[in-house]
């Protein structure tokens, strides 16, 4: 019979040889967002345009909706990056691979664009005091056709939202489409009425209903740059699903966080009687954690309970 010290190794390597499949299946199934390019190129070709009509025309609505759109060039441009550095392979210097770059990219994003609510709350606040007349003629044309564009982008995006890297894209494309509407709104009231404060109230009401999307893009990003359990994973619960398997003696030194993308990964300490069972333990515990918490990515450590022991 094998001295059970010199199983160890092969135990780990079978260990190593899971970890990596999964890993490397898993990327090699990630769908690019070609639609973010798409985007892109709309929000940069109307962006100036409106920005110019917007300003000769005095609709801080409208140069809003333009802010809005030439940050759009900024969160899709950056978004498209990390899509793109998150698909190489792993490095022996980055052995859990770039996807993080992505949730990094979504934090970047989410700041960006509380910066910029900011500024436009700022403005919206100033043309309160001191309102200026708004040429109608000029401004709601490009307003309709700014609507249009971003209905378009909105239908590109929409197909990917579940990544968080395209969810803080997407909310700066949503924002402009409000910021659309908006803009339609205030030029035909202004227009229709002559009263030209529902231009700066209704940027600022624009702004507020944003600002609480952005605060969910920063929390769901930044937990995951602090190496938190996904929200939608029970560690308590996890660890007792463990230990509850045959063959396991004691869970300790439990560990679960979110690598970036889709991937969730779980390093632990099992307490075996025998380190000749930790081949079969190991095996009852990776499809545990794939159909019952969805968790591919393990790395555990097999601890050897002395007889008449514990495993503290």
């Amino acid at each position: 019979m094998d001295d059970p010290q010199a199983q160890v190794p092969r135990a780990r390597a079978f260990l190593e040889h899971r970890h990596g499949d999964g890993a490397h299946e898993h990327r090699r199934t990630r769908r690019p967002a070609r639609a973010i390019g798409w985007a892109l190129a709309l929000v940069l070709g109307f962006a100036g345009v409106e920005a110019l009509v917007g300003w000769l025309s005095n609709s801080l609505a409208l140069v809003s909706d333009a802010v809005h759109m030439l940050t759009d060039g900024v969160a899709l441009g950056l978004a498209w990056v990390a899509q793109r550095v998150a698909r190489r392979r792993p490095s022996p210097s980055h052995s859990f691979g770039f996807e993080r770059v992505e949730t990094l990219a979504a934090f970047v994003n989410g700041l960006f664009y509380v910066a910029l609510l900011g500024a436009i709350a700022l403005e919206a606040v100033h043309r309160l005091a001191n309102p200026l007349p708004i040429r109608a003629d000029w401004a709601l044309p490009v307003a309709v056709i700014g609507l249009a564009i971003n209905a378009v982008m909105l239908w590109m995006l929409h197909g990917e939202r579940d990544q968080l890297n395209v969810r803080a894209a997407l909310l700066h494309v949503i924002g402009d489409f409000a910021g659309s509407v908006i803009a339609i709104v205030a030029i035909s009231v202004a227009w229709l009425t002559g009263w030209v404060r529902i231009d700066p109230l209704l940027s600022l009401g624009l702004c507020a209903i944003m600002l609480v999307s952005a605060f969910h893009i920063l929390r769901d990003s930044s937990r995951v740059l602090m190496n938190a359990a996904p929200e939608s994973i029970d560690v308590g619960a996890a660890g007792r699903a463990m230990l509850a398997v045959e063959g396991v003696r004691g869970v300790h030194d439990l560990h679960i966080w979110a690598l970036g993308g889709e991937q969730t990964a779980l390093a632990a300490h099992l307490g075996i009687d025998d380190i000749g069972q930790w081949p079969a333990v190991l095996e009852r515990v990776r499809v545990l954690m794939r159909d019952d918490f969805g968790i591919e990515h393990l790395t555990l450590q097999p601890e050897v309970i002395e007889s008449g022991g514990g495993d503290g």
